[in-house]
């Protein structure tokens, strides 16, 4: 039988989709009032893997990623998303989104994305949220599996993630990784 008992903590990261630099920095300003300071922000890229939030948010839009320095409880990932939800809904221009906000949680094992839409492999958490199970850890690094959103199966996200779990294990234990880690 197994016995329950609390999960560690997790890394808070948002991948944030946006094309004005200014509503960005006003979102993270909220993002940082809300979980605490960031503690990583990737250079922002352009978003040039699919053209499906080009009706809603316009042309020449950028993806960056940012963490934040204080660890999250598993159990907090659906307050976590109804609060960016929220946030988005600040920024609205003629009903239409500015920022697009996809706050998860970086474990050792996984990311887990937080979304408000139902499918074959997310798992329903409570209040319209369901956790999506978006990477694995597995043979040195995150893979994707076949439902992977196709930004978050880029190289350069996943060296920053391997950056960032090392950065959780060193939160977590006091300690660094070793290389095998």
């Amino acid at each position: 039988m197994s016995k329950p008992h609390q999960p560690q903590p997790a890394k808070l990261v948002s991948g944030l989709l946006f094309r004005d630099f200014e509503i960005r920095n006003r979102v993270l300003e909220a993002l940082s009032d809300q979980f605490g300071p960031l503690d990583f922000l990737s250079e922002a890229q352009p978003f040039t893997y699919t053209t499906y939030y080009d009706r809603e948010m316009g042309e020449g839009l950028h993806r960056q990623l940012c963490s934040f320095a204080e660890l999250a409880r598993p159990e907090t990932l659906a307050d976590i998303k109804l609060f960016t939800n929220r946030l988005e809904s600040r920024f609205l221009l003629d009903g239409k989104r500015q920022v697009n906000i996809d706050p998860g949680l970086l474990s050792e094992e996984r990311l887990v994305l937080a979304t408000g839409k139902n499918y074959i492999h997310r798992i329903y958490l409570r209040d319209g949220i369901f956790a999506d199970l978006t990477l694995i850890y597995q043979e040195g690094g995150y893979q994707p599996l076949p439902w992977t959103y196709p930004d978050y199966r880029d190289a350069r996200l996943h060296f920053f993630l391997i950056g960032l779990r090392h950065k959780l294990i060193f939160q977590r234990r006091g300690r660094l990784p070793r290389h095998a880690a």
